[in-house]
């Protein structure tokens, strides 16, 4: 392919993002999408540090952080793993000093994403319409790869904003989402919020009628709990698309066996768009290599080879706003090998680390457990905080904070609790220095349900 240089978005080194329009633009990452998920690994991995090298070269320029941290390096791209991790407790301490004082204007304007990840410690990344960009030709991608018809309705169940998508009806949109209405447009989609109990978000999904149904992996769990008990089908229904936690085997073979259909899965994040997708041949994870560089790495923060697991760290690729250079996020992950469909992007056999547990209420239902995490740092300064079940009444919660709390800030902070979560628990405040205790397989969930 020879993109259109003279229309090429300045400053960005591979992918070319070539057009004028946001159609065009998208058209272009496509058609490169469909050679570079075919190069060489060598060759992939030559693009990679080359537009790396230059988000690198940004940072050390524009970002205060940076400046700091990489100012004993040597110019140019130095080796991997001479470049220091990336935590989230090194971005909360940044704050805006991980932002570029100078985001280049043509990467389009910004906007924040806030995410508690699965540990359970907020953090705020600033991305560009260019960021966004890149999401969306994933995306389109991922419909690609499984021949997702596209005249069928899609209904999302997933965390949104308070009064954005409310049951029992939930919101409705004429499309799929702006990728897809840019190249032709979909079928319509519907969306209804996380915090609705089961039982609704099952009559809700019998009402729409979807040909795809997204939602989280524990959140799916219960639904098909409660469609197995029934003995129902979702006529409608061509695949079951889940996103934000692990997929286990059992919860493949109960979809299959409850709803007949399969499981695709996609593994991103807030800070980062997408990271992986899986293969619809093989079912293993392909890193999405042209919009981030993927490491797993052992104990000694050596890379592990085929069939190991070690920690996952991911440096942006097109993030001038806040670039995340080599950023821990805490998840394990096993490396794959070659995939059968022929793509050589690098792949990942599993993904471990994100499971979360569904909040139990008294009258035995149960939901998605939203704790209100995005208000916390303005009500005080939080660090990190941790959930715990205790009883079908009482909730324990953990906190490290910068300070002790005053007795306003920790009432303020349980109204917002109990408002989240859709019941008065009666909880108990627990701080902790440093860092919150992790599980004995070194797994952190934020929320965990700790009765049977």
């Amino acid at each position: 392919m020879n993109p259109d240089s003279a229309a090429a978005l300045a400053g960005i080194v591979w992918p070319v993002v070539a057009g004028r329009s946001h159609r065009e633009q998208l058209l272009s990452l496509l058609r490169q999408f469909e050679q570079t998920e075919r190069m060489a690994p060598e060759q992939l991995l030559r693009q990679q540090l080359l537009q790396l090298s230059a988000v690198i070269g940004h940072a050390r320029r524009t970002v205060p952080f940076y400046r700091d941290r990489f100012g004993g390096l040597p110019a140019g791209m130095p080796e991997l793993q001479a470049l220091p991790l990336l935590t989230r407790r090194d971005i909360q301490d940044a704050g805006h000093g991980l932002r570029s004082t100078a985001i280049p204007p043509q990467f389009g304007s910004t906007h924040e994403n806030r995410t508690s990840g699965a540990t359970g410690e907020p953090v705020t990344v600033l991305r560009t319409v260019l960021d966004a960009l890149l999401w969306q030709a994933n995306t389109l991608r991922d419909h690609a790869w499984h021949r997702r018809d596209p005249a069928l309705k899609l209904a999302a169940i997933r965390a949104v904003a308070p009064g954005t998508a409310d049951p029992p009806n939930g919101v409705e949109a004429p499309n799929w989402g702006p990728a897809s209405a840019a190249l032709g447009g979909t079928g319509p989609a519907a969306l209804l919020t996380l915090d609705a109990d089961v039982a609704v978000q099952a009559d809700w999904i019998r009402r729409q009628a979807p040909g795809y149904l997204l939602t989280y992996p524990n959140n799916l769990a219960a639904l098909l709990v409660h469609f197995g008990q029934r003995g129902e089908r979702l006529p409608s229904l061509r695949a079951v698309l889940t996103v934000g936690e692990t997929v286990s085997p059992a919860l493949r073979t109960a979809c299959r066996e409850v709803l007949d259909v399969e499981i695709q899965d996609v593994y991103s994040s807030q800070e980062l768009g997408y990271i992986a997708l899986q293969c619809p041949a093989s079912g293993l994870y392909h890193v999405m290599a042209e919009s981030v560089l993927v490491e797993v790495i052992d104990a000694a923060g050596k890379p592990c080879a085929a069939g190991e697991t070690g920690r996952l760290v991911v440096s942006s690729l097109h993030n001038y706003a806040t670039p995340l250079i080599r950023y821990e996020l805490r998840d394990h992950a096993t490396v794959g090998g070659p995939c059968a469909c022929g793509r050589t992007l690098p792949t990942l056999a599993r993904i471990a680390g994100r499971e979360r547990n569904m909040v139990k209420l008294p009258d035995g239902s149960t939901h998605w457990p939203l704790v209100g995490f995005h208000r916390f740092r303005d009500i005080a300064p939080v660090r990190q905080y941790q959930l715990i079940q205790r009883s079908l009444d009482g909730i324990e919660v953990r906190l490290v904070c910068d300070r002790g709390l005053k007795p306003d800030e920790e009432a303020r902070l349980a109204a917002v609790i109990r408002d989240a979560l859709g019941h008065p628990f009666t909880l108990q405040f627990m701080f902790f220095d440093g860092e919150l205790p992790r599980s004995a397989n070194g797994k952190f969930e934020e929320f965990v349900c700790a009765i049977g």
